[in-house]
């Protein structure tokens, strides 16, 4: 099996923390973004967590998330209400509030009007959590049930014309209650509730910053790696290349950086991975060309999952081979991030995908893991990477899935389509770039499903694969809307590639969002 995980900083760093108890609402991550944009740590735990696991995370407060469901339905979320006497400080958001109140004997009835959409707050009386904001503001609501009586203690601080408790506190215990979503940005003051809730009812420290995450991740590393030798495998993304820089900053030539070239990377990352680390950042590194072995073990696969756990096992494999002459080369520095942790299942995420850095490691792999980003948002890593150093074309790089090209080949992988394929992501990006549009998207792509359209070119038929484009809009991954890409430049992207491009001869677009689908292909 493989060794322990040292995240880097979180587990161990000197860190307030901010747990946020997810009850299924679709803002969960949301939430936890706008605490760490306040500069506070903040972690999603399941809704079933117990008052004694709260304590084993030793959080400063709490923040219970909004959720589909009714208090009284049959299968409701309920609250283990013996957290409510720990003495930490708790924010119930939507159903997070409903449930705090149930908990405590107040009254949740159903309203006759669902409250969907922006309302029209009242604050009703000086209040910790709106303190110095307007008396009349704009709030997000999405709800049908509501609190009609706060439990004994509190008291009612705002209200709308359909929730006559939309905020309650009691001060002495550190409960505070709201129906709408503080952390939409639909909602006028959201942020600036959210931050008197940490600062003043809280009073967690706001160091959760690029330098003191870097500080942090550096004196963990340091710490746990001791003398040994560490390797890292540099895919040419933004998290491979953030977490080597960490970990270099960490234990200097220590570091052994093992690119392994498996064919399966877009076209001219392998030259830019050279240039970077070797001769910018003076790095260690290890160049392994082992794009026939990729191929030869992808041979006939055409199951996403037998690829990940394939391109994962024979990654590894290669890093076990390039350290055999390395004496003590006991870690494994990878650059898993938080929306990784959670797709990959967790104890209240359903598996999404196994990602090459998460679910694909085989059982009997020989290192302890270094995962110095595993707490990280995109956003953080991106942050830290510029503060770190790395040339921006790196640091904004867009999002690549560990197995690279092989998920977005729809079918067998064979040096003849990676060679299609590259040729037309390259005139996708280009385009995409040439309208200023590269950094406004999450991730922009092209997918190659094995199956022959006909087509027409010159005076006769043709016989070859369909591009699908793929370009979506994204904070963390978690979810994604599909770009409105304009016209003209899909346009331009369709004449190139059936031009430019041969084996292809029609380009379609993906307009799914994410949920239902994923943002990649397999």
């Amino acid at each position: 099996m493989p060794g322990p995980t040292i995240s880097g900083h979180a587990s161990g760093g000197d860190f307030d923390k901010i747990l946020v108890v997810d009850f299924g609402a679709q803002y969960a991550q949301l939430i936890a973004r706008r605490v760490r944009e306040a500069s506070v740590l903040s972690e999603i735990v399941p809704r079933d967590i117990t008052a004694a696991e709260v304590k084993q995370h030793n959080p400063v407060g709490l923040i219970l998330s909004g959720g589909p469901a009714s208090v009284y339905a049959e299968d409701a979320y309920d609250l283990d209400a013996a957290i409510l006497e720990l003495g930490i400080p708790v924010l119930g958001i939507c159903y997070g509030h409903q449930a705090m109140a149930h908990a405590l004997n107040g009254v949740v009835a159903s309203n006759d009007i669902a409250e969907y959409g922006r309302a029209q707050l009242e604050v009703g009386t000086e209040s910790v959590l709106f303190k110095d904001l307007p008396d009349d503001q704009v709030v997000w609501m999405s709800h049908k049930d509501a609190v009609t009586e706060p439990p004994r203690g509190f008291v009612v601080t705002a209200s709308t014309g359909d929730s006559p408790v939309a905020a309650m506190e009691n001060q002495e215990r550190g409960l505070f209650g709201v129906q709408f979503h503080p952390e939409v940005g639909h909602t006028e003051f959201g942020q600036d509730i959210v931050k008197r809730f940490l600062h003043d009812v809280v009073g967690a420290r706001p160091n959760w910053t690029h330098v003191g995450i870097i500080e942090q991740s550096v004196t963990a590393v340091r710490e746990s790696v001791g003398d040994a030798k560490v390797i890292c495998g540099l895919s040419g993304g933004v998290d491979s290349a953030v977490a080597a820089a960490i970990v270099h900053k960490a234990v200097g030539d220590q570091l052994v950086c093992v690119f392994v070239d498996h064919g399966l990377m877009r076209h001219g990352e392998g030259e830019q991975v050279e240039d970077t680390f070797r001769r910018a950042f003076h790095m260690n590194l290890i160049h392994v060309d082992a794009e026939d072995r990729f191929l030869a073990a992808l041979e006939g696969v055409t199951d996403p999952e037998r690829k990940r756990k394939i391109i994962g096992e024979t990654f590894i494999r290669v890093f076990e081979e390039a350290a055999a002459d390395l004496q003590d080369a006991r870690f494994l520095v990878q650059g898993t991030l938080y929306p990784d942790i959670i797709e990959s299942g967790t104890k209240d995420a359903a598996k999404i995908k196994s990602h090459h850095n998460v679910g694909g490691l085989p059982d009997d792999m020989q290192f302890d893991l270094i995962e110095p980003l595993r707490d990280l948002f995109k956003d953080e890593v991106r942050a830290i990477g510029a503060e770190l150093g790395l040339p921006e074309e790196i640091v904004w790089r867009q999002p690549f899935p560990g197995p690279g090209l092989a998920v977005r080949i729809i079918g067998d992988v064979t040096k003849e389509r990676l060679d299609t394929l590259r040729a037309a992501d390259v005139i996708v990006l280009e385009e995409v770039r040439r309208a200023g549009l590269y950094r406004e998207l999450w991730q922009t792509f092209g997918v190659l499903p094995a199956i022959r359209t006909v087509g027409v070119q010159g005076d006769g038929r043709t016989y070859a694969f369909p591009l699908i484009v793929r370009a979506v809009a994204s904070d963390d991954a978690m979810t994604a809307d599909w770009a409105r890409l304009p016209y003209e430049v899909l346009e331009r992207i369709s004449t190139r590639v059936i031009n430019e491009v041969p084996g292809i001869n029609r380009v379609a677009y993906d307009i799914s969002s994410k949920p239902p689908a994923t943002i990649e292909w397999e």
